[in-house]
């Protein structure tokens, strides 16, 4: 899989996410900024991002499940006609995630061919894997997140869709049992598929 470098992208990653011992370790989503209400900070990055409608793009592909409970999110919140959406073909290259020029499989929003160059595009020089989902500030031309689970949230908590996907008296269960699914479910399949020994 390949890495942005200082805004760069580079097919081959020059430091794998591989332990001494051969185990994958999935490295951390760094684009962490929220949408809230009024516009000021969340709880894991600057302000400035308001929930308006039309403002947010979607980038995600259908096989990646990291996509999918943002996907789950935006039609469970009603937001299917407010947060536009690129659907990345669902096998990836030495580029990474791609897209088509046209069709089902194509970007509407920048006509890009490469999930990289979304990343590229954002104002300060990202270095980290290339990963969806990211969600898109057309308004601002920067990624909002390309955390999952922050972007599930944000659309249960900041828009007014009726369904609280997220209820705050809650949210101590929810981080409990995303915590357990997350080491032997969710990420369970990467740390078998991707581990370079037998023991890992």
């Amino acid at each position: 899989m390949g890495v942005m470098l200082n805004g760069v992208y580079l097919t081959e990653d020059p430091d794998a996410n591989t332990a001494q011992d051969g185990a994958y370790l999935r490295s951390r989503a760094n684009i962490r900024n929220w949408i809230t209400r009024d516009g000021s900070a969340g709880p894991t990055g600057v302000g400035g991002f308001t929930p308006d409608r039309g403002r947010y793009h979607l980038f995600v592909a259908w096989n990646c499940p990291w996509a999918h409970r943002s996907l789950l999110a935006r039609l469970f919140n009603g937001l299917a006609y407010d947060i536009s959406l690129s659907i990345a073909k669902p096998r990836r290259t030495d580029q990474g995630w791609v897209y088509d020029a046209h069709g089902a499989y194509s970007d509407p929003l920048f006509g890009i061919n490469a999930q990289h160059q979304i990343y590229s595009r954002h104002p300060d020089a990202y270095t980290g894997r290339v990963t969806i989902p990211v969600l898109w500030d057309t308004h601002q031309g920067l990624a909002v997140s390309n955390e999952s689970a922050d972007i599930l949230r944000m659309f249960g908590q900041v828009y007014d869709s009726g369904i609280d996907t997220c209820p705050p008296d809650l949210i101590a269960q929810i981080d409990d049992w995303n915590a357990l699914i997350y080491k032997d479910l969710n990420n369970g399949v990467y740390r078998a598929g991707f581990a370079r020994t037998q023991a890992a």
